[in-house]
């Protein structure tokens, strides 16, 4: 201090300090203003710039009137620069901290526009997260005058301790970083693991992964065990998928007359039910000569996995109705069975015979005193 402090200077540096609190005031409510016009927009990067700004803009406004509030006061040399440092290694933690925002939530705004899902992997903003953090930290002790090389040797040091230590998170973590960099798996997508695991991948973590199945249920997998197993993934390459439906019609149906009806009836459902594809080529196959009908495969399009169970319900419905409206027949598996006797009059043999049929809804009973079938 090179001179008393008087009273001139204790009020200008109030005015200068007092001036920076209300800068920092007004200027909080410029950014609350532009954030409400940022969300109006599409891109959502202009939100997360905005939402960081509110934070250091209006700190930056109050440390700039502390900083002149100093320089107005008689300090000595040593001091002030001690107030310098002080004021500057806020401003930077204070940065750092809305620079970790701002990339992170990039980094998640660019995933989720990737993946088309809200949710994105949080691996990626973590480490993002880690990065920024650690180099605004060292700036700033560096800023303080403290050196940063001892630091950065025993944190390698320690940092070789700790890997060995945490061999299963670190390998959790390198996989699951592999997993999304070779894109075999991405938030959003439907996967079944060989296990029986199934669902909808929410996020990648840096140690886990977090699937949610149809029953609104979360799975936790850990990326090791991700990454080494074999799994189905049905989002990939397209969402889009083909499913099949079993049918069959008794052996006096005209099948070309089938074909046409079956067609009929996929094309209404590709239509009218949400998560159908209209534009998918819907096909009729015939495979297999059966005991009492003519099994048929119907191949449908949904747009993505559990649209499968909404579609076949319709369909089912929807062609069952149909097939009784035009006469076309759904037998029930039915077997003849010949009953034979030996010379004592009891029977001898129960031998089924496939190739012979009688109407649905029509059993065959055995008279046990060895007379002949009959018909009930």
């Amino acid at each position: 201090m090179t001179r008393d402090l008087v009273l001139h200077d204790w009020v200008v540096a109030g005015i200068a300090l007092a001036s920076g609190c209300v800068a920092g005031l007004v200027l909080r409510t410029l950014m609350r203003w532009l954030g409400k016009h940022a969300s109006r927009t599409k891109w959502s990067g202009d939100d997360i710039i905005v939402d960081a700004l509110r934070t250091i803009v209006p700190w930056a406004a109050v440390i700039a009137g502390a900083a002149v509030a100093a320089s107005a006061l008689p300090l000595t040399a040593r001091v002030g620069g001690l107030v310098d440092q002080s004021l500057t290694a806020v401003l930077i933690v204070i940065a750092t901290l809305s620079a970790a925002r701002v990339v992170a939530g990039l980094v998640q705004s660019v995933a989720a526009s990737r993946t088309g899902v809200a949710a994105s992997a949080t691996i990626f903003v973590n480490i993002t997260r880690i990065v920024v953090l650690s180099m605004g930290v060292l700036v700033a002790l560096e800023t303080l005058g403290v050196s940063i090389a001892p630091l950065v040797t025993a944190l390698g040091v320690g940092g070789l301790a700790v890997a060995l230590a945490l061999q299963d998170t670190l390998a959790n973590l390198f996989a699951g970083v592999h997993i999304l960099a070779s894109k075999t798996v991405q938030p959003g997508d439907y996967i079944r693991l060989t296990s029986g695991e199934e669902g909808y991948v929410v996020d990648i973590n840096w140690r886990n992964s977090v699937v949610r199945n149809l029953s609104n249920n979360l799975v936790i997998i850990p990326n090791g065990r991700l990454a080494r197993t074999n799994m189905t993934n049905y989002s990939q390459p397209e969402q889009k998928l083909s499913i099949l439906v079993q049918v069959g019609v008794g052996y006096d149906s005209d099948l070309e007359y089938v074909e046409k009806v079956t067609l009929d009836v996929v094309d209404s459902v590709m239509a009218d039910i949400s998560g159908g594809v209209p534009d998918h080529e819907a096909a009729v196959r015939f495979h297999t000569f059966a005991d009492s009908r003519i099994n048929f495969t119907v191949i449908l399009g949904v747009g993505e996995f559990s649209d499968q169970y909404r579609i076949k319900h319709e369909f089912i419905k929807r062609l069952h109705q149909r097939y009784r409206t035009e006469g076309i027949s759904i037998p029930a598996p039915t077997r003849t069975v010949s009953l034979q006797q030996d010379g004592t009059g009891a029977p001898s043999s129960l031998a089924p015979m496939p190739h012979q049929r009688h109407a649905p809804g029509r059993e065959q009973s055995a008279d046990v005193s060895g007379l002949a079938p009959t018909a009930r």
